[in-house]
């Protein structure tokens, strides 16, 4: 396959882990009001790491520490980046939680493209973010806090993915990744479950199930591929989804509406995202980009 033609298909997966991702918070929303937003990220984070880990059986005597070391950081802002999303999502909808976290990916996309046309299509999508956002009134500052906090973590998520990509092969950075992220929020899980009404816990298990699939195995090792082939900055360009994917999430899912500018909001957004993956050469290949992070 051309190096094109592997761009196209990054592209095409990295929009559509984007779009799984907020299918699968939707869902863990539904349940906030049985175990909470932490209960719901220590949920996925099990399953993710279980399914992950029973997909690349690592080998531990070959992972030596400078090797999951990024992985183990990893990890970390993997914790952060879901807590704080969540916390964001129960204080002000996914539509803009979803938004604020975007900030991320566009600050990187932004800093690290030095192409004309990269930076109109990060320019573009951001302006649809804002139209996305739209008017909120009585705004929950310490939802737009958590959500600022998950766009810092969803940046060095980025960051430390093509790191983790570079070091270790297939998805075992990401396996390893989720086990950390897995042990650190084990007690949170063990807490939210040992209350439960014995008469929802299969209901619970089920959406953590489909949440810790759709929201982080798939998407984490769809990103820890797309990462091996596409520049970080255009990958952050790419993540522009990510609002307009959460905002059809929400909808759908929890009913949440959508206003006149919020639609302008995801048209601006997909033409953006279309301009970002129409473009033949996209400067430094992967390599390079990994080198200078």
């Amino acid at each position: 396959m051309s190096d094109m033609n592997q761009e196209r298909v990054a592209a095409a997966a990295s929009v559509g882990g984007a779009c799984s991702v907020q299918v699968g918070a939707a869902l863990g929303a539904t349940v906030f009001p049985l175990i909470g937003p932490a209960g719901v990220v220590a949920l996925r984070q099990a399953v993710a790491a279980t399914a992950l880990l029973a997909i690349a059986r690592p080998n531990p005597r070959r992972l030596t520490f400078r090797a999951i070391r990024p992985a183990v950081l990893l990890g970390l802002a993997l914790v952060v980046m879901n807590w704080a999303l969540y916390g964001a999502v129960e204080r002000l909808g996914l539509g803009l939680a979803v938004t604020l976290e975007f900030l991320g990916p566009l600050t990187l996309a932004l800093v690290g493209s030095r192409r004309r046309l990269d930076l109109g299509a990060a320019a573009l999508a951001g302006t649809g973010v804002v139209l996305l956002t739209g008017t909120v009134p009585g705004i929950d500052l310490t939802g737009v806090a958590l959500g600022l906090l998950a766009a810092g973590a969803w940046a060095a998520y980025i960051v430390l993915n093509q790191r983790v990509g570079a070091r270790l092969p297939g998805v075992q950075g990401t396996a390893v990744a989720s086990l950390v992220a897995a042990v650190l929020t084990a007690p949170l899980l063990v807490f939210a479950l040992a209350g439960l009404d014995p008469r929802v816990l299969g209901h619970v298990l089920l959406i953590g199930l489909a949440a810790g699939i759709l929201s982080s195995a798939l998407p984490y090792s769809i990103d820890l591929n797309v990462l091996r082939v596409l520049p970080r900055n255009i990958f952050g360009v790419l993540q522009s989804v990510q609002p307009a994917a959460a905002a059809l999430a929400g909808f759908v899912v929890l009913g949440q509406a959508l206003s006149a500018w919020q639609l302008t909001g995801l048209a601006l957004i997909s033409v953006g995202n279309v301009v970002a993956v129409g473009r033949p050469a996209r400067g430094a290949g992967p390599a390079e980009a990994a080198a200078s992070a």
